[in-house]
């Protein structure tokens, strides 16, 4: 009898468990068709069957538990699919997807740190979403599902799958890969003005833009930016991501290890200056401050800024043409007023729209901005080139209060982790840290934390850094 028994309970949990897999397994090949169709439509006709490949192989890894591969993949999906192609949605379906299955094996559904904060924020931004989605279905399909529902989503996937220093490793290294792949792609695009897997729907995009506007004054030079588009973006995506190799240099015990953190680095700084991105490099000189602050070992320190001496050198030996392109760029006088010109601009927005602002949709500000343009100002903008006066501008002043409440107490969260953390490990965390200080700066000149791509990468680390046993080995 209790061997019958026995057998029934494991029967009932292999029933449930392949039911489980069926149930993926359907919904696979259905978002890989959906996939494919929709790639179609966006004028990428070769990705159909790479699309439908990469789900499968993204569910496979899944069933391997590679947590941080799965991790990683969504947000390349995310940045790819749903900002690249246009397809908004698949990154935040299967980051539920992947949170449900991790509760199915009984790691999931652990509150993250400041839940109450999330909580919060999730259900003050609805109406300005609502509000400036009637505008517009690419905001409505963008905003909450990726600055604000996937932004939780991203923090909740961190906090989970990194419980220890090794998969805190293992997910930086996968982050970097992923960077460093994507330099590479910028490279590319740069030199050779090919872009890999491109989209008819990014060329009609761009082919309504002035060719000077991703040119550099006074040269022939178009700065570049990859899948993020805009250079800016891709600035600020490479300046924080910079970090990531940084601390695993750190944290490396082999020289090979060492050796592959050091060439992601200079990769990863070369493809910096192919940006030509002034606010990446002024957020990227606060960040190294932060992680050499964090470094917790005055030998390693040292060891960091002679390093750091050591790289620079090397990109002025072999990009020279490309600095003094860079410096000329920074000092350019448009550049500086027309930031400040369009920060005026929103400050008179949120005067006039304290509380709820004109709803969180570029086409809702591009309207109701208008009014109030100052002459400064000679171009028209879908937001004001800064995070936080696009919070208080597009979705009040309260939503912006409680977007910097959840970003200064996840940091502080993070920092006390840092705290309690052995010397091994606080490498790792800095390196997180500085990360996220990096894309908090640079949102400053750009819409950083409210970039659809963007925001999942920094909520990702920032979750990460949240995790709850720092201390186990």
């Amino acid at each position: 009898m209790d061997g019958l028994l026995l057998w029934l309970r494991y029967d009932a949990w292999t029933l449930r468990r392949l039911l489980v897999y069926g149930v993926c397994a359907a919904g696979v090949l259905l978002l890989g068709g959906l996939l494919s169709y929709l790639s179609s439509r966006t004028g990428a006709l070769a990705l159909g069957p790479l699309a439908l490949l990469s789900v499968l192989s993204l569910s496979l890894i899944l069933l391997l538990r590679h947590h941080a591969l799965v991790a990683t993949l969504i947000v390349a999906l995310h940045l790819y699919a749903d900002w690249y192609l246009g397809l908004h949605l698949l990154a935040p379906l299967l980051a539920c997807v992947f949170l449900w299955l991790l509760r199915h094996r009984g790691q999931g559904w652990r509150r993250p740190r400041a839940c109450w904060l999330w909580l919060a924020f999730l259900l003050i931004t609805i109406y300005p979403c609502w509000r400036g989605g009637l505008l517009m279905v690419y905001d409505a399909a963008s905003f909450y599902p990726s600055d604000i529902l996937g932004a939780f989503l991203m923090f909740w996937l961190g906090s989970v799958i990194v419980y220890d220093r090794r998969s805190l490793q293992t997910l930086f290294s996968l982050l970097t890969l992923l960077a460093v792949l994507l330099a590479v792609h910028l490279f590319i695009q740069a030199y050779t003005g090919i872009v890999l897997f491109q989209s008819s729907r990014v060329d009609t995009f761009l082919s309504s833009v002035d060719v000077a506007y991703y040119q550099l004054m006074d040269s022939s030079t178009h700065r570049v930016g990859s899948f993020f588009i805009d250079p800016n973006w891709a600035g600020a995506y490479f300046a924080l991501s910079f970090f990531l190799p940084a601390g695993l240099f750190v944290r490396s015990s082999t020289l090979w290890q060492r050796g592959l953190s050091l060439l992601a680095m200079l990769v990863l700084l070369a493809a910096l200056v192919l940006t030509y991105s002034t606010g990446a490099w002024v957020a990227f000189f606060v960040g190294m401050l932060i992680f050499l602050l964090l470094v917790g070992d005055t030998r390693l320190l040292l060891v960091l800024l002679c390093l750091v001496f050591v790289l620079a050198l090397t990109l002025t030996l072999l990009m020279p043409a490309q600095l003094q392109l860079q410096l000329q760029h920074a000092t350019a006088n448009n550049e500086l007023s027309l930031r400040i010109a369009a920060w005026q601009t929103a400050l008179r927005v949120i005067q006039a729209y304290p509380l709820t602002g004109v709803g969180l949709g570029h086409q809702a500000y591009l309207l109701h901005a208008e009014p109030y343009r100052v002459p400064a100002q000679f171009v028209q903008l879908s937001h004001p080139h800064n995070s936080y006066l696009e919070w208080a501008a597009m979705g009040g002043i309260p939503v912006l209060l409680l977007f910097l409440l959840l970003l200064l107490w996840t940091h502080f969260s993070a920092w006390r982790n840092w705290r309690l953390a052995d010397r091994s490990l606080r490498p790792l965390l800095g390196a997180g840290i500085a990360a996220t200080v990096t894309l908090s700066v640079n949102s400053v000149s750009i819409n950083g934390w409210t970039h659809f791509a963007l925001a999942f990468f920094g909520w990702l680390i920032l979750g990460a850094v949240n995790q709850y046993r720092v201390d186990t080995p």
